[in-house]
């Protein structure tokens, strides 16, 4: 050791880790996109996590036809009924697959200009005059406008601007060759790729975030489809949990009595799961309640610094009626609202103040009574201190097995604990390492058992007030 005279200083790692930043409930659409509309299009089958309205329009394009393009549908749901942000989207349309050719139909030119109403795809574009074929931007321009229609415009420098018709063949989008075996995914056979819902495992290592809730409007109300986003939002990557927000059928289901025997039948009964019925209206527009849901709870969730501890239920919704798949307005009155609570299904009533979302139980209800199973919000809080917890840890995986290192995760964990209690997010919450729970046998196989308790508050679904009249009151202010 070289010689030293005087004052020197070091420093050393903080015993007490502060916790990671995590996403309350990130929410998640795995469904289909007008891809055709995108300026710059995501890739088949990889996650996007977007910001803003523009973002998610680019990537995805946008079209108002809401029962072909799920995707569509919760990006105006999300960015432009609720403002709220951030969210995942994955599409499954394939443009080389789910397609149709349109033969050569000849159309009239009006000023100069042809509209086809369909999803055309625009490199497919063939565009003729008598036997000629023009060319793109030479003779004629193809552009889509608000509508998603492609707007063919000839150009006046050419020799066709003053043509009265035009024969044009194309290939345009066709949703309806989307399957159920789309959403459910998997992986690709020969290039080992991740599809559907299998690309959930793979948001927290290519985008860094962690899913809290998984939808796929316009799919979910299939049981196959329902029970695979079980699964995968109970093991996420192989580390996190998230809860699948589900639809109940309105084609199946058409009335509310009726909500029960389908999600029995479609064996929807995960603590990993919420079902919503039935569909909402906004304007003219309908949309799955599912996504309604989603954007409810991510909006409340950042209302309340990303922490999942209040329920969504008795929010306000942004809707304005609620309906079948059809367009069939549904009338639900509380006592009818509440036949579908009780029975594990959430819903959309109009009381006290505008629409509200109507409902705290998950699908597991009632069979499973367990608070933190059967309350989506404190199953939300679960899933959110769990993945908490591995994240802000992970780090001391494969340290020393020593008690200093287990003790700076109990005393970071408590500090943590106490602060939420202190914030009012939680009723108590500990962290202990308990001998009993730690032989031996498992300390030198490099095991160590970590006790701990958290008690998020239950929503307060009933209150119940009783009411007397006090005779003998009466009698001494008569007597008074």
């Amino acid at each position: 050791m070289s010689y030293y005279h005087g004052i020197k200083t070091s420093e050393q790692a903080t015993t007490i880790k502060p916790a990671v930043n995590t996403e309350g409930c990130l929410p998640v659409i795995v469904g289909v996109a007008p891809i055709h509309l995108a300026t710059d299009p995501a890739e088949l089958n990889t996650p996007v996590l977007c910001y803003t309205y523009a973002e998610a329009v680019a990537a995805f394009g946008y079209k108002p036809n809401f029962g072909d393009y799920g995707i569509a549908e919760a990006i105006y749901t999300f960015f432009s009924l609720y403002g709220v942000s951030p969210v995942i989207f994955v599409n499954v349309l394939d443009k080389s697959k789910h397609k149709m050719a349109v033969s050569a139909a000849q159309l009239v030119v009006t000023d100069h200009t042809v509209t086809i109403k369909a999803d055309v795809l625009k490199d497919t574009l063939v565009v003729k005059s008598s036997e000629a074929t023009l060319a793109v931007d030479t003779d004629y321009t193809a552009s889509f406008d608000d509508d998603g229609s492609l707007v063919i415009a000839l150009v006046s420098s050419s020799s066709h601007y003053s043509d009265e018709t035009l024969t044009v063949s194309y290939d345009k989008i066709d949703p309806s060759k989307v399957t159920t075996e789309d959403i459910i995914g998997g992986i690709d056979a020969e290039t080992g790729k991740e599809k559907g819902l299998e690309v959930i495992n793979t948001i927290f290592t290519k985008l860094g975030v962690v899913p809290g809730m998984i939808g796929a409007p316009g799919y979910s109300d299939n049981a196959e489809v329902a029970a695979v986003m079980a699964s995968k939002a109970a093991s996420i990557s192989g580390l996190f949990k998230a809860v699948s927000i589900i639809d109940g059928s309105t084609t199946v289901a058409k009335k509310y009595t009726d909500v029960y025997e389908w999600k029995n039948k479609a064996n929807i009964t995960s603590k990993y799961q919420v079902v919503c019925w039935p569909m909402a209206t906004m304007g003219t527009k309908k949309l799955h309640l599912s996504t309604v849901f989603m954007a409810t709870q991510a909006l409340l969730t950042y209302e309340n610094d990303d922490i999942p501890y209040k329920s969504p239920s008795n929010k306000t919704a942004q809707i304005d009626g609620i309906c079948l798949s059809d367009g069939t307005a549904v009338e639900l009155g509380l006592s009818s609202a509440n036949y579908l609570n009780g029975n594990g299904i959430v819903t959309a009533i109009n009381l006290f103040g505008g629409w509200k979302l109507w409902g705290n139980n998950t699908a597991c209800y009632p069979t499973n009574t367990d608070p933190k199973d059967r309350f989506f919000c404190v199953r939300a809080m679960f899933n959110w201190d769990q993945q908490t917890f591995i994240r802000t840890y992970w780090t001391d995986v494969d340290q020393p097995m020593m008690k200093r290192y287990i003790q700076s995760i109990i005393d970071s964990e408590n500090i943590r604990m106490n602060g939420l209690v202190s914030s009012g997010v939680i009723l108590a919450g500990s962290c202990e390492y308990r001998e009993a729970d730690n032989p031996a046998t498992s300390i030198v196989d490099g095991i160590s058992h970590i006790h701990k308790t958290f008690i998020p508050p239950v929503p307060n679904r009933e209150i119940d007030v009783v009411y007397e009249f006090d005779s003998e009151q009466y009698a001494a202010l008569m007597t008074a």
